[in-house]
């Protein structure tokens, strides 16, 4: 093996946050969404594939993310050097190895890198360029604590940055506490990330264990969006993403790791679980991130659990909320619910479009909703129909004539559902 230091790369400028790139993911001019180099608005739709660079070959990587890529999945989020899974009681490679047996750093040293675990990595990471998938890629987690040491953080995230710093589907992350204690390893990995790549990738932080980023970075300058973990409690999303939605300055929320499809920290998650949180972001202005629990406890197996109901089913809810008129123009609206919002497990959340297209309201389980109709542009005619979250499938909700308020009760037969009302 042979290694070599970071130090010998050459320290530039700080940048902000980048306003273009090629290929990559751009935050739009009013904070709320993402868009691509042309200004074009991009749905987010992510999955968390933690162990990609570690685990997987580039042959059966790629094929798992062109199955991603199917399923609707545009974004995927990787730790660089894997989950530790001694930590877990995971029986998985060792901690921190790749599938040849290398570890990423010579004498446990980030300033020392090991050519050898990096090399296939050099392949991996430019993966979505094939798939049309943005890589998130996390540099720093709080396990490392004692190895990406303040002083050592700078000139690690640099390497990092410098390597990888013509990848276009790219977007730099870190998994710190939210806690005071960490805002001088963030900065100093967020300076180190800027000056290796010339800040032309957006930055965010994922905290572990925590709720938000906004709560302790919300106002640093190069956190481009902030982002949520609420794991399987996830009856906190609701709140959690309208408390960062209605910061300022308006960022963009990422609801990045919620409760994961199958068996979590003993918990189940069915796909009823896995739609009723996607909704829950949406409907509150976030941007959502799937995933299954197998893909970091047995990530090799990854046949087993790619195709999923749940997963399936969130196909299903980018097709439809994709499918609606400037579906980027989605504001939160709590005030259109004049009964039924329903509460923790079995919130019902409502939104609107900017300029009253459309209203629509996901509830998360069977009941009956009284809707303020005064938010829809132009007055009726309008329609109303019932969606199915599980499948699509549309039926009728009833004629709509004038009335400022209407009831409806969603088909009983149906797990959850989606009421959309907009103009005929």
């Amino acid at each position: 093996m042979s290694g070599f230091s970071v130090l010998e790369v050459k320290v530039n400028a700080v940048f902000p946050v980048p306003t273009q790139r090629f290929g990559s993911l751009l935050v739009s001019a009013n904070g709320r969404y993402f868009v691509d180099r042309h200004g074009t608005p991009v749905f987010w739709l992510g999955d968390t594939l933690w162990e990609l660079f570690r685990c997987f070959d580039a042959d059966t990587a790629l094929q798992l993310l062109r199955r991603r890529q199917a399923q609707g999945f545009n974004v995927t989020l990787v730790m660089l050097t894997g989950v530790d899974t001694p930590r877990f009681g995971l029986d998985a490679p060792p901690a921190y190895r790749n599938l040849a047996g290398e570890v990423p750093w010579l004498d446990n040293d980030p300033l020392r890198p090991n050519e050898r675990y990096f090399q296939p990595i050099d392949t991996l990471i430019r993966l979505g360029e094939q798939t049309g998938q943005t890589l998130v890629v996390g540099v720093y987690h709080q396990w490392h604590v004692d190895t990406i040491t303040l002083a050592k953080a700078r000139p690690w995230a640099r390497w990092v940055a410098q390597r990888y710093r013509d990848v276009p589907n790219l977007i730099w992350s870190m998994y710190p506490q939210a806690t005071p204690e960490y805002i001088p390893v963030c900065r100093e990995l967020a300076v180190g990330l800027q000056e290796g790549d010339g800040g032309a990738h957006l930055i965010s932080v994922h905290p572990d264990p925590a709720v938000a980023s906004s709560s302790f970075l919300h106002t640093e300058p190069w956190l481009a969006f902030n982002m949520i973990q609420t794991c399987i409690d996830y009856e906190q999303i609701p709140t959690a993403v309208t408390t960062d939605y209605q910061r300022v300055p308006a960022k963009p929320v990422v609801m990045a790791e919620g409760g994961y499809e199958g068996v979590e920290f003993g918990r189940r998650q069915t796909a009823l679980e896995i739609r009723r949180q996607a909704y829950w972001t949406q409907l509150a202005g976030g941007h959502h991130v799937y995933g299954h629990n197998d893909a970091w406890t047995a990530p090799q197996r990854w046949a087993e659990w790619v195709d999923t109901p749940g997963a399936a089913s969130l196909r299903v809810l980018r097709d439809i909320l994709t499918g609606l008129p400037e579906w980027w123009q989605i504001v939160p609206d709590a005030t259109l619910l004049i009964a039924g919002a329903g509460s923790g497990a079995t919130q019902n959340l409502a939104a609107r479009h900017s300029a009253g297209a459309w209203v629509l309201v996901y509830l998360s389980t069977p009941g009956t909703v009284s809707v303020r109709l005064d938010a829809l542009a132009g007055g009726c005619p309008c329609r109303a129909e019932w969606i199915d979250p599980r499948d699509g499938a549309r039926v009728p909700a009833g004629a709509i004539a004038g009335q400022p308020v209407m009831t409806f009760t969603s088909p009983p037969d149906w797990e959850d559902a989606l009421l959309y009302i907009g103009s005929t």
